[in-house]
């Protein structure tokens, strides 16, 4: 197999980041071209589940990069090492196949990886290798979900069996649920893993009793050694599903295999759910995860920020954190948006990228409504500093006052909450907005040149233009 020049796997890479920076991840990093050989350029993954999820997900946009960058009409194949070492080989034999040396272990696929002889309509859910323990962001919002996710990984069915994880969309479950499955897979490449999606598993259902196949399916769920489904909460109203998967939960459990299951709400709160799924899905642990606070959605954001080894400045992180409350989600969706920006302009992320990228960044306000970006510039232009400044941890006299004035005005005029404001201005916390409210209010009544100076601003930003 002919080597593959550096200089056109850079540009290949390149190509990537230019025109599909959504998908680009640090982990590519690791990926290694194998070779060019009769139009097929091989690439090389770290793991079985590193190359399912790019088959999968990134194939096109690796191809396209290829021709490309080479000018030929040429198909990408993603391989493992295993399959890469024994292409090697086979290579290196001249005459007769190579019998394995002595000693050597191969390392078994996973029983997660998809065969051909599996009908393609209920395909398991592809694993992300972004949804890894290591990648999830823990807070006081989903710290007992995290930590009860991690002892199933470390005992499948014996620590909390079963582990219910619900709360609303985007809150992280999708991500417990894969990091789970990868953790299981690191620690036994033999372990047999079922992960789909509810709608799949009743979809299923359903066609094997109209065509006859019922033991097939249960044959499918009830002889694996864990079984992950997520949105459960889909059996609501469906009788003959929940049938089956009572009697499959059963089977399962009976034999100590894990079971873990997401939802939306909790069992009790599932509507039309059988009582006797109810008791049972409450039998091991129910975890509910709720929405992030303002530090656990910097570090959010500071995390996949990082995963797409995107360089985000401070300011970013919290205009982003603070902009988007709502769930983990939405916060990706915001970096996508603002690294596409900074792609197509051929420019570094800066806070006026971001907010020109996401638009108001306070969202929409009613009419006549104060902005925080309105006070922010008045007070900048007033005191002649900048924003950064502002953000920034210095302590001079000259940074302070504006800076707790910005925050006084953000209390009194807009309906953020402390959390937030401290937030916006250099991740500082609720205390710190606090003290600057009390110290601006002392000082209004003791210093009239400074009380002023407030009221001005004050006039200013509620005057008509």
């Amino acid at each position: 197999m002919a080597e593959l020049e550096p200089t056109l796997w850079r540009d290949i890479m390149d190509y990537l980041r230019q025109r599909h920076s959504a998908i680009c991840r640090k982990w590519f990093e690791d990926l290694q071209p194998k070779g060019l050989n009769g139009g097929i350029l091989k690439v090389r993954t770290s793991s079985h589940i590193q190359q399912n999820y790019l088959k999968r997900e990134c194939l096109d946009q690796f191809t396209e990069a290829a021709q490309s960058s080479t000018g030929a009409l040429v198909a990408v194949q993603f391989i493992t090492g295993e399959e890469a070492d024994a292409e090697t080989l086979r290579n290196e034999s001249t005459t007769t196949a190579i019998a394995e040396p002595p000693g050597t272990t191969r390392r078994p696929a996973p029983i997660m990886q998809r065969s051909d002889d599996v009908d393609h309509e209920y395909d398991q859910i592809v694993l992300s290798p972004d949804y890894s323990f290591e990648n999830f962001i823990t807070g006081p919002n989903n710290q007992l979900a995290c930590a009860a996710s991690v002892a199933v990984a470390n005992q499948p069915g014996t620590a909390y069996n079963p582990l219910f994880v619900h709360g609303g969309v985007g809150l992280g479950k999708t991500h417990l649920l894969q990091a789970i499955c990868q953790a299981l897979m690191r620690e036994n490449p033999q372990v047999r893993i079922c992960y789909l999606s509810c709608d799949s598993f009743m979809n299923h259902f359903l066609d094997c009793v109209q065509s006859g196949q019922m033991s097939e399916f249960r044959h499918r769920y009830r002889h694996v050694d864990v079984l992950v489904i997520d949105d459960i909460h889909i059996l609501a109203n469906r009788e003959r599903t929940q049938e089956e998967f009572f009697h499959t939960f059963n089977a399962l459990y009976q034999h100590n295999k894990q079971i873990v299951l997401s939802s939306d709400s909790p069992p009790s709160d599932i509507p039309a759910l059988e009582e006797r799924l109810v008791s049972r899905f409450s039998w091991g642990l129910v975890a509910h995860i709720t929405r992030p606070d303002y530090e656990t959605r910097v570090a959010i954001v500071r995390a996949k920020a990082k995963l797409r080894t995107l360089q985000m400045p401070d300011d970013v992180v919290s205009y982003i954190a603070t902009r988007i409350e709502s769930n983990a989600r939405e916060l990706e969706g915001a970096i996508t948006t603002v690294q596409g920006h900074a792609v197509l302009q051929n420019h570094p992320i800066t806070l006026e990228l971001a907010q020109r990228a996401l638009g108001d960044p306070v969202g929409s306000t009613a009419a006549g409504q104060i902005t925080l970006q309105q006070i922010i510039d008045a007070v900048t232009i007033y005191y002649s500093v900048k924003l950064s400044d502002l953000q920034s941890k210095r302590r001079h006299k000259s940074i302070t006052e504006p800076r707790q004035v910005c925050m006084w005005l953000a209390r009194k005029r807009t309906r953020f909450s402390l959390e937030e404001i401290g937030g916006y201005f250099g991740g500082r916390d609720h205390t710190t907005v606090m003290h600057a409210i009390k110290t601006v209010n002392e000082r209004m009544d003791v210093d009239p040149t400074f009380g002023r100076q407030v009221n001005e601003l004050t006039e200013r930003l509620t005057r008509k233009p």
